[in-house]
């Protein structure tokens, strides 16, 4: 199985190095150590871990539940994150979104930019559904 160092896991669950730290200070990440000394986590319980974060991050109001200002949605890939560009067009527009590592890039109507106000600087949060999505082994 594989296991991750503590840097390498804190860039999958979008956080730093120090809070996955204190998470498995506090008990709450199960690491183990290797021969060099250095904390690794194990793969399947990181994917737990991140999945029970997931999880709590619905429970109060991150997964567009209708708190928070969210709206109800069927839609389960919600990316929070800055606007770190807009570019209008006359009909359609470009908005790039930073959401942890991840950069998203949407395109849509002027029209739906300006009834959002969407402007760089400003939380937004891109929701993806799909029908096909791949996945490439890392």
């Amino acid at each position: 199985m594989r296991s991750y160092s503590m840097g390498r896991a804190a860039r999958l669950l979008g956080v730093s190095a120090d809070t996955v730290r204190r998470w498995a200070d506090a008990g709450r990440l199960p690491t183990r150590r290797d021969e060099g000394g250095r904390r690794l986590v194990a793969g399947e319980d990181l994917a737990a871990f991140a999945a029970a974060l997931a999880a709590a991050d619905a429970d109060d109001g991150a997964g567009g539940d209708g708190e928070e200002g969210g709206s109800r949605t069927s839609v389960r890939n919600a990316f929070p994150g800055i606007i770190t560009a807009v570019k209008l067009g006359d009909v359609a527009a470009q908005v790039e979104l930073q959401a942890g590592p991840h950069r998203l890039v949407s395109l849509l109507t002027r029209e739906a930019v300006e009834e959002l106000g969407l402007a760089v600087g400003m939380e937004a949060v891109a929701r993806v559904k799909a029908t096909n999505v791949h996945v490439d082994r890392a």
